[in-house]
């Protein structure tokens, strides 16, 4: 346990390497803590900060930064989010996601994350059922077919198909129509199923092609659903505390890269509501010491249905980030609900 004292100063010290990105000296703390203690006093509690882990000294300055248990006590308990702090962004103008196509709608708050943020914005694309609204059929060539299909939120996915058999105009219009007339608003697994059954009604070669298109669009609209948008990796170029280094940057890219690890990490936070912080080095959720992951649910009518969050340096300004991220899922939140 810290007194007042020891977490005054742990605070004042955070804030200011966050603002900084120097290592914090004791003349500086004194200060910035706004504390009337001698240097002796802070070197003597900043000594005592450093046997519990809070905080380290740099081999190449006497003065110190936090560790990610420092970071994290600082989040937890010394941190205080300001209500209403970015209701404008640049120039005054309030931040907003217009209702759209959803893939639209996760594009453009990936940007505006990573915009309002100057880090690294992602989003997982929201999780629903593979159900189609319409389907049509465009013939590019012989044996090669256009598959477009549309969802109920007015999604659109497009595969290119080969054939074994050569279908005219007519007939894909033919097998596009009974798909749109008996199977619209079901799940693409019910379609598969009941195709399988009712393909013998059906002339063979139609129902071969359905079988086909019906498969395809079905593997379209899970691929979208399991989509991460990222958006602002070039930021990170400019964070000192990664140009200075590339073997962090390095590591950096390849979380991007790597975008189930990134998805595995967001769906932890989406298992409770509200804005969580992920301080990198203090588990194997962020593998990476010098990255720090501020993240929020968002939601569809009430239903939590994907996440998204900033991502950047540990030395990050988190109460910024907070709000950011919690505007952010609350226009995503209200742009999805009034697609519907």
């Amino acid at each position: 346990m810290l007194d007042d004292r020891a977490k005054l100063l742990l605070k004042a010290l955070v804030e200011r390497y966050i603002a900084d990105g120097q290592p914090v000296g004791s003349r500086t703390l004194s200060r910035a803590s706004g504390l009337d203690l001698s240097p002796a006093t802070i070197r003597n509690v900043m000594s005592d900060l450093e046997e519990l882990g809070l905080i380290i000294s740099p081999h190449t300055s006497a003065g110190r930064i936090p560790t990610a248990r420092g970071y994290r006590l600082f989040v937890d308990t010394m941190l205080t989010v300001r209500r209403g702090g970015l209701e404008h962004g640049a120039g005054g103008i309030t931040p907003q996601l217009v209702a759209d196509q959803p893939q639209k709608v996760i594009a453009n708050a990936a940007t505006l994350l990573s915009s309002l943020s100057q880090f690294v914005g992602v989003v997982i694309a929201p999780r629903c059922t593979s159900v189609f609204h319409h389907i049509e059929f465009l013939r590019l060539s012989d044996r090669r077919l256009l598959v477009i299909i549309v969802s109920p939120q007015g999604d659109v996915q497009n595969r290119v198909i080969f054939t074994e058999a050569d279908y005219t105009q007519t007939q894909l219009l033919e097998a596009a129509n009974f798909l749109n007339a008996h199977y619209s608003g079901m799940a693409m697994e019910q379609v598969c199923e009941r195709l399988k059954r009712e393909v013998e009604q059906l002339r063979g070669e139609i129902g071969t092609l359905m079988q086909a298109a019906v498969q395809v669009s079905s593997e379209a609209m899970t691929q979208a659903q399991d989509e991460v948008v990222i958006s602002g990796e070039r930021n990170l170029l400019a964070v000192s505390d990664f140009s200075n280094d590339m073997d962090h940057l390095r590591r950096a890219f390849q979380i991007f890269e790597q975008k189930t690890q990134l998805m595995r990490l967001l769906d932890i936070s989406s298992q409770a509501a509200g804005v969580r912080i992920y301080i990198g080095g203090e588990s194997q959720v962020v593998p990476i010491e010098e990255l720090s992951v501020v993240s929020a649910p968002y939601e569809v009518d009430g239903q939590i249905v994907g996440t998204l969050g900033v991502i950047g340096p540990t030395r990050m300004p988190y109460e910024k980030m907070i709000q950011i991220v919690d505007i952010t899922s609350k226009l995503v939140t209200n742009a999805l609900s009034h697609n519907k």
